[in-house]
């Protein structure tokens, strides 16, 4: 593991290894993603909307102009597109030596329950099931790699509880409970994987992270324009990061060598904003048992759908 107390993560030297990274179109996903091409990782970037994507690439380029960069389409809400990337990647025999799942939707500040054209709550699709699909159609290359897998997580992963009686908040809807929720579930997740690949050998080493808070996003943009000026927006700008210091924690977990699942995050007050550190765990996410049941529970919801998580 390679860090400074105060400044950006060094990283070492990633040429000639190939990282793939959800959410890479702009705000802390392209800053991860700019960190990784400067230490001289080739970058497969999965975007939801090309034009955002292309413009993310161009901005890579002008702190890393001889990054190789493919742009891959996939919209996490649609397990038609988790397939089409897995399938294509695999046809291909993509070298992934590290995934970054970084890709995510807030909507908080909207009272309204959106649902995915695939039936399930558009948080827990979004955030954990779409990759929950992609990361497991996709194990064949990340074993045959020994891949590195970051799981991006957010503070809401602390606080925040899965009823498991209502896994898509369907009878008790807020957007926090569902953010919360499916963050919860990444994080489950991370671990559960981290124990799978110990347990069968896989060779696929599983950290976790997460970025802090970070008001120069394009998050939740209900919410932000009600509290636009307010007080919570002044004390997020006084204690969060911008977003090249909030993909630090991310990057430090990409490059951290110890096999055993690590967590990483600000390190400042309440881990709101400052360097990138391990930081304690939320020990919930760790519990074998809850974790176990997830992966059980996210099979079952995409059973009628298995082309999407078979490997």
């Amino acid at each position: 593991m390679a860090s400074t107390p105060t400044g950006p993560i060094r990283l070492p030297d990633l040429r000639g290894r190939t990282a793939l990274v959800t959410g890479a179109s702009d705000g802390v996903g392209v800053e991860i993603a700019r960190g990784l091409a400067g230490a001289g990782a080739d970058l497969v970037l999965p975007v939801r909307n090309r034009d955002k994507g292309t413009r993310a690439a161009e901005s890579v380029w002008e702190t890393a102009p001889e990054a190789e960069i493919s742009l891959r389409d996939l919209d996490l809400a649609r397990l038609d597109s988790v397939r089409a990337l897995a399938e294509s990647l695999r046809a291909e025999r993509a070298p992934l030596d590290l995934v970054v799942l970084n890709a995510g939707i807030v909507l908080l500040g909207d009272p309204e329950r959106h649902v995915s054209d695939d039936g399930f709550e558009l948080h827990l699709q979004t955030n954990f099931l779409g990759h929950f699909a992609l990361t497991t159609a996709l194990l064949p290359l990340l074993r045959e790699r020994r891949a590195r897998i970051v799981v991006q997580l957010s503070l809401a992963a602390g606080v925040s509880r899965i009823a498991w009686d209502d896994l898509q908040t369907a009878r008790r809807y807020s957007a926090l409970r569902a953010y919360g929720a499916s963050k919860v579930a990444l994080g489950l997740f991370g671990y559960e994987l981290a124990r799978r690949s110990e347990a069968e050998g896989w060779g696929v080493v599983v950290h976790l992270s997460h970025p802090g808070v970070v008001p120069d996003t394009g998050i939740a943009p209900a919410m932000r324009a009600r509290d636009r000026g307010g007080p919570g927006r002044a004390l997020a700008e006084r204690l969060g990061n911008t977003p090249a210091q909030a993909a630090q924690p991310a990057l430090l977990a990409a490059v951290t060598i110890d096999p055993a699942p690590g967590f990483f995050g600000p390190t400042g007050v309440l881990h709101f904003g400052g360097p990138a550190g391990p930081v304690p765990r939320y020990r919930r996410l760790a519990d074998p048992d809850a974790g176990g049941r997830l992966w059980a529970a996210a099979e079952e919801l995409l059973r009628d759908r298995a082309d999407a998580v078979r490997a």
